[in-house]
């Protein structure tokens, strides 16, 4: 228990200095005063000062800021930007050696000092190791990494509470659920036999598709701490020779892997959240391969369906379907108010109108600024599902910098069935109208009968005031009916062969001339 408080104090000590900073923006002299004007380089800076904070504090830390710089119901834009650079970070401190657990694991399964390493991230390390005459790759825990985080977990579990007595009300509603949703995401990545699983599901869904390579797994010589795979090599696909001599561009590449993903997220339902370029490989004969499956998540079709009912939504401009479909995701409480939400959106739509370039990362900022007027959070797999359009987004402008990132998510979303085409939604929307409409439809022949039948039975009466209370109305407006009426005739007249609107054009005349001539006698 004493090493438990000792880090509480270690945590909250480190965090003291910024967590008084924010107080301050709110009141310059923490208990009175008015709010501080701090600039975007001052947040910036305060950010990157946080990032390197939670580097030191450890692999709990760091995959915390990971989590944070996807989560914009929690931090804003500036740290989430900033937070993003601890993907590529890697902590000295290996806590042990992780060969051990590699002899502990696997036993005589292998000659541990044939290991070689190649990679290593905030959780684990990779080697390469030779079995049974080949080379496989395996994926090892950093040595005692799981209590130390299970112990990290407590603390932030424990200072929850704190932050949300100075979080905004807005923010309460994801700050409740921040502790769950960090321990469900870290203890995933742990989970060495579960990422395995992920691999070979994923690799039998995509099976049939040559264009990308999945990793085969080693049931065998896995487990909890050790993932063993096939060992397969490529080029980063942002590497400026990654295509050279290869029968595949980057513009091709680019769209397989938003395919591939829409693919994994909207049909499969389950899929790689981590495309950052380092899991990202093109292969010598030009396919896509795809690494590191430790951040990864299934969903349920009611979650795919509702996420593409949302997009669904955003492309009619249906304010009340981004409503349900926010709702139905967890997004939003059920009892927000729907008609401030429904404000919102529209202005949301408006202003993505308005840009000469919409994005998927314009969308979600613009989206989430917007919302936070309104207690909102963004649950863990919705989170996965926006790291793997903003992430990959950016993966597929580094290799096309004009890749339109939407139309082919709109193309994929057709073929697959999840979005009509406009003929389609017109229709569709038409057939709507039709079964709203239909029950008075049936009901009119009857009312129409009752009516003519009171009529006829002398019940009925019309009454009608007059519209002008004296005199009369023009005598000479039929004139200038004729007039108009033939003037158009001469018209549509011009477009045949023949002059008919010459004379059909004259008549015209004569009777405006008429009009004018009577209403001048008449006044």
């Amino acid at each position: 228990m004493s090493g438990l408080i000792r880090r509480y104090l270690v945590v909250c000590l480190r965090f003291l200095p910024f967590s008084l900073a924010f107080l301050r923006d709110r009141r310059r002299y923490v208990l009175f005063g008015p709010r501080r004007n701090v600039s975007d380089g001052e947040h910036r800076r305060r950010a990157e000062r946080i990032r390197d904070t939670m580097l030191e504090l450890g692999p709990t830390f760091i995959k915390i800021g990971q989590v944070l710089s996807t989560r914009p119901d929690i931090v804003p834009p500036i740290y989430a930007e900033v937070f993003q650079t601890l993907q590529d970070e890697i902590p000295e401190d290996a806590g042990g050696d992780p060969k051990q657990i590699v002899a502990n694991e696997l036993g005589t399964e292998l000659d541990p000092s044939t290991l070689d390493p190649i990679a290593g991230g905030s959780l684990a390390y990779v080697y390469t190791a030779r079995y049974r005459e080949e080379r496989i790759a395996l994926k090892v825990r950093r040595p005692g990494l799981k209590p130390l985080i299970e112990r990290d977990l407590r603390v932030v579990r424990g200072l929850i509470p704190l932050v949300g007595l100075f979080a905004a009300e807005r923010q309460q509603y994801s700050v409740r659920n921040a502790a769950d949703d960090f321990e469900e995401i870290i203890s995933n990545e742990l989970d060495f036999d579960r990422e395995r699983r992920i691999m070979d599901e994923i690799g039998a869904n995509l099976a049939a598709d040559d264009r990308v390579v999945i990793p085969d797994t080693y049931e065998r010589l896995s487990s909890e701490r050790v993932l063993a795979m096939e060992y397969l090599t490529g080029r980063k696909v942002t590497d400026e020779d990654a295509f050279d001599d290869l029968d595949v561009t980057p513009h091709e590449i680019a769209t397989r892997i938003l395919e591939v993903y829409l693919r994994m997220g909207l049909v499969d339902g389950v899929f790689h959240a981590d495309p950052h370029p380092g899991n990202l490989a093109v292969t010598d004969d030009g396919r896509l391969l795809l690494f590191d499956f430790g951040m990864s998540e299934c969903i349920t079709a009611t979650v795919q369906e509702n996420i593409a009912g949302l997009y669904r939504a955003l492309v009619r401009r249906d304010v009340d379907g981004m409503t349900d479909a926010l709702i139905a995701l967890d997004v939003l409480e059920p009892h927000v108010n729907r008609a401030k939400v429904s404000r919102v959106l529209e202005l949301v739509i408006e202003n993505l109108e308005g840009r000469a370039e919409i994005t998927w990362r314009t969308i979600i900022t613009e989206l989430t600024t917007r919302l936070r007027a309104f207690p909102f959070r963004i649950p863990p797999d919705v989170m996965l599902l926006i790291r793997v359009g903003t992430v990959g987004e950016g993966v597929c402008r580094q290799l096309d910098p004009e890749f339109d990132f939407l139309a082919v998510v709109r193309s994929f979303l057709i073929e697959y069935g999840f979005l009509e085409s406009e003929l389609d939604a017109i229709l569709e929307a038409t057939w709507a109208d039709v079964q709203q409409s239909f029950p008075a439809l049936v009901r009119l022949p009857t009312r129409v009968d009752r009516t003519l039948s009171r009529l006829e039975r002398g019940e009925l009466t019309l009454r009608a005031d007059p519209t002008v209370e004296t005199g009369v109305g023009d005598r000479n407006l039929g004139y200038a009916v004729l007039a108009g009426s033939t003037l158009v005739t001469a018209a549509i007249l011009a477009f045949h062969d023949r002059p008919y609107e010459i004379p059909v054009l004259l008549a015209a005349i004569a009777f405006l001339i008429v009009y004018l001539a009577r209403r001048r006698t008449s006044t």
